[in-house]
C-alpha cells in the first residue's frame, strides 16, 4: 500500500519538477529586463518569479530524491519468491507405479529364421548388360 501511494506522489512530483524548470527564465533573460522588457514579472513581487521558482525547483528536487531512495529501498527488502529447487528439505512424494501394466516383450525372429532375397534370372541378364 505505501509503496503504491509513494509511486503516485514520485509521478507528480516528478511533472511538477518537469514544469516548474521548463517555466524558469535563463539568465540571460534578466537583460532584456533592465532595458524595459520586465513589466510582465510584477506578479510574483518586485524581484520577479527568480526566488519563488528556484525554491520551489529545490523543495520538488529535494522530495523527488527522497521518494527515489525510499522506493529504492522498499524494493531492495522486499522478499523475494523462493525457487522450489532450493528448498530440497521435503522428499519428493513417490508415487506407486501400477504393477498390473503387462510387460509386452516382442520376439525378434533369428537370422535363420529370415528367407533369403531371391534373385531372377532375367534380373541378373538385366544387371550384366552394360548401356
Amino acid at each position: 500500500m505505501l509503496e503504491q501511494v509513494l509511486i503516485a506522489v514520485y509521478l507528480i512530483v516528478a511533472l511538477l519538477l518537469i514544469g516548474f524548470v521548463l517555466i524558469q527564465q535563463g539568465k540571460g533573460a534578466d537583460m532584456g529586463a533592465s532595458f524595459g522588457a520586465g513589466g510582465s514579472n510584477t506578479v510574483f513581487g518586485s524581484s520577479g518569479s527568480g526566488n519563488f521558482m528556484t525554491k520551489t525547483t529545490a523543495v520538488l528536487a529535494t522530495c523527488f530524491f527522497v521518494i527515489s531512495l525510499l522506493l529504492g529501498t522498499i524494493a531492495a527488502n522486499k522478499n523475494e519468491k523462493v525457487d522450489e529447487f532450493d528448498n530440497l528439505e521435503m522428499p519428493a512424494v513417490e508415487i506407486p507405479v501400477d504393477s498390473e501394466i503387462p510387460n509386452v516383450t516382442t520376439e525378434l525372429p533369428a537370422a535363420s529364421d529370415v528367407p533369403a532375397p531371391t534373385v531372377t534370372e532375367e534380373e541378373t541378364k538385366e544387371e550384366d548388360v552394360p548401356n
